[in-house]
């Protein structure tokens, strides 16, 4: 049973460009989306920025009407019925904003309980539980104010809560949060996924959607271009390598004349402060290094790793090496 159902999708912004002659722009968000989400599936959106993934996700908690194409949640179409999708529905977004800092954790989940219009006697029992859940119990007397990053966004997911939804959208819900309060949140979803919940997350952390997603899909330009297990994306470059290369200051003009070797599938780089990591897409796994030292040739270079390919690897491949 499909709890989330699009069926081409589209949203079109107009802009008004021009100061004397003004004259106005259509920019294409969302070209042709259609996909579905099974009751119970924790579904991976991913995408380059400007790909359309936070504007689908307003298209579906009914923050945006689609200019063409229909969406269906829980099965009530999102601009006929929209009241009754928002009922059944919670939307996690990253950052801070949306708590009060002034009042405690508690209080703060009192105040969207009256909000969601959630009886007192039910959220009195109910935000104890989600304190918990969301590994913030014995906490909640604390002002939010002296909260860490991670815990405001575990309270957001607490709110989200409180009116037990059955469908929860996560646009990038772990970004800007350090390196445990991450793996805190991500142990907040696989808590959410034991209670059956429907999730739709998008994330531009590939280890994150590969580790939660039972599905994937990867938009470009505002369009679907892949869509299947974690696993099944892989396969998409199975028949490759990578090499890393660890460099300081690559010239523009050297990456141009890696790009042009006949065996490279695609390449790509990381930038870490000073240095910069070259990741080679390539069918000739070690064979490809020397050739590939002789090119950066009067660069310093760093360490030298072959290995198998990742999701994000796949994801590289099939969006056009953007990263």
């Amino acid at each position: 049973m499909n709890t989330i159902e699009l069926s081409n999708l589209k949203r079109i912004f107009r802009a008004h460009i021009g100061v004397f002659r003004r004259s106005i722009k259509e920019v294409v968000a969302v070209e042709d989306i259609s996909f579905e989400v099974q009751t119970g599936e924790l579904f991976g959106l991913l995408g380059p920025n400007g790909a359309g993934k936070t504007t689908t996700v307003k298209m579906l908690t009914t923050l945006l009407i689609p200019s063409a194409g229909s969406a269906r949640v829980a099965g009530f179409d999102v601009v006929r019925q929209a009241n009754q999708v928002r009922k059944r529905i919670g939307f996690i977004f990253g950052g801070e904003r949306g708590l009060y800092w002034r009042l405690s954790g508690d209080d703060n989940l009192r105040y969207f309980a009256s909000l969601y219009g959630v009886d007192p006697i039910v959220s009195k029992k109910r935000i104890p539980y989600l304190m918990e859940l969301v590994g913030l119990k014995g906490r909640g007397n604390e002002r939010v104010g002296g909260y860490s990053r991670g815990m405001k966004q575990r309270l957001h997911v607490a709110r989200t809560l409180l009116h037990d939804p059955d469908i929860l959208f996560l646009d990038e819900p772990t970004i800007g949060l350090d390196p445990v309060g991450a793996r805190e949140f991500r142990t907040v979803i696989l808590n959410l996924q034991s209670e059956k919940k429907t999730i739709l997350l998008t994330t531009h952390y590939m280890f994150e959607a590969d580790a939660l997603s039972d599905r994937i899909a990867i938009i470009n330009k505002g369009k679907v271009i892949a869509l299947d297990t974690p696993a099944g994306l892989k396969k998409h470059v199975s028949d490759l390598s990578v090499v890393e290369v660890e460099t300081y200051g690559v010239p523009e003009t050297v990456l141009g004349s890696l790009r042009a070797l006949p065996y490279v599938d695609s390449l790509s780089v990381e930038e870490h402060e000073q240095r910069q990591m070259l990741l080679l897409q390539t069918a000739r796994g070690a064979e490809a290094v020397p050739e590939v030292m002789s090119v950066l040739q009067g660069t310093r270079v760093g360490r030298v790793v072959v290995r198998e390919p990742t999701l994000e690897d796949a994801y590289v491949r099939l969006v056009g090496g953007q990263v």
